[in-house]
């Protein structure tokens, strides 16, 4: 949003004079410092500004640039071509509003300045799954940009990549098309080398805030009895939980999520409390399924359908639970539940 009174550049942080400091653009970006660093010494997208004592500064224009280049990696474009086509553009050609001592290019989509011919549009490259790669073979540019974002711990362009394709596909087809994929690499990843964990960590969390925000949406629920989605008492991993909950939101079906490791007497005490159409308990191992806790749940007038979820669940479960074995089964038998 644009201030009718743009700060004054000798006024603003991380300025000095008209140009910004790397630590404002990495700031405005949503990048690290050291990735800007590295763009300007492979492809020579940097400062062009100078200051007294030698220190090269950003112009409003370098940041537009930048903003475009990190849009383009982003979304599958490698590094190069990703300069190759922000060197191109004529951010001249385009206001460039300075606010708050930030720099703030004209958005892409709404007749932004990039002219289509400018963009790459190249096949993804193979991906050997070298050291600071995560192995995608045959997979989708946008893949390889969420992929490449969470390498980089970039935790904002992670949810925006995936938030992006939640208002284009769909929870659903985004799940089976991009962020299981993404989070099947990473973790392979992790149990080849060992290394890896916090990228796992954080992509997760960028996840989880995507589907919290296409929840949050929900308006004039249809259901009037929630559902209640809880991991078993030993689970910890409630990502699928929260999938689920998005996807239903999107049919306009009101869940309450009880999170990680939900210790029998509190789901209980839940059930009791909030007479749900339906109660689905996810669990990701053997470990933390226990086919008898399904049947120890409280019996209520009318009866939720209890849903086990995930491949934790043996084969054998007591009589009325009903098993589902992904997403689309999950979101297709909790909406017969309602």
């Amino acid at each position: 949003m644009t201030s009718s009174t743009p700060t004054s550049p000798e006024s603003a942080p991380g300025l000095v004079g008209a140009g910004l400091s790397v630590a404002a653009v990495a700031r405005r970006l949503g990048v690290a410092p050291a990735t800007l660093r590295t763009w300007d010494r492979r492809y020579g997208v940097g400062p062009s500004e100078h200051s007294a004592g030698s220190h090269r500064r950003y112009s409003p224009a370098d940041v537009a640039r930048l903003d475009l280049m990190r849009r383009l990696v982003n979304s599958g474009v490698p590094p190069s071509e990703a300069a190759a086509a922000a060197v191109k553009v004529d951010v001249s050609a385009s206001p460039v509003d300075l606010v708050g001592g930030v720099a703030v290019p004209p958005p892409l989509r709404d007749g932004g300045v990039v002219p289509e011919e400018s963009i790459p549009l190249t096949k993804p490259a193979p991906s050997g799954g070298g050291r600071g790669v995560v192995a995608l073979p045959g997979r989708t540019p946008t893949e390889r940009g969420l992929a490449r974002a969470a390498m980089s711990l970039d935790n904002v362009a992670c949810t925006a990549i995936v938030s992006e394709s939640f208002d284009r596909h769909g929870v659903v087809w985004s799940w089976d098309h991009l962020v299981a994929p993404v989070l099947a690499g990473v973790g392979r990843r992790w149990a080849a080398s060992g290394k890896g964990i916090e990228v796992e960590h954080l992509l997760s969390e960028s996840v989880i805030a995507a589907l919290v925000a296409v929840h949050a949406r929900l308006e004039s629920p249809i259901n009037s009895r929630p559902v209640l989605l809880a991991c078993s008492a030993l689970e910890m991993h409630s990502l699928p939980l929260f999938a689920l909950s998005a996807a239903l939101a999107e049919r306009r079906i009101q869940t309450r999520v009880l999170g990680a490791r939900v210790p029998a007497q509190s789901l209980h005490a839940a059930i009791k409390r909030s007479g749900p159409s339906a109660v689905v308990i996810w669990s990701s191992t053997p470990a933390s399924g226990d086919p008898s806790s399904l049947a120890a749940l409280p019996a209520m007038r009318p009866a939720p359908v209890v849903m086990a979820a995930g491949p934790g669940w043996s084969e054998i479960l007591p009589e009325d639970v009903v098993r589902v074995n992904d997403l689309v089964d999950a979101v297709t038998r909790v909406a017969n539940a309602v």
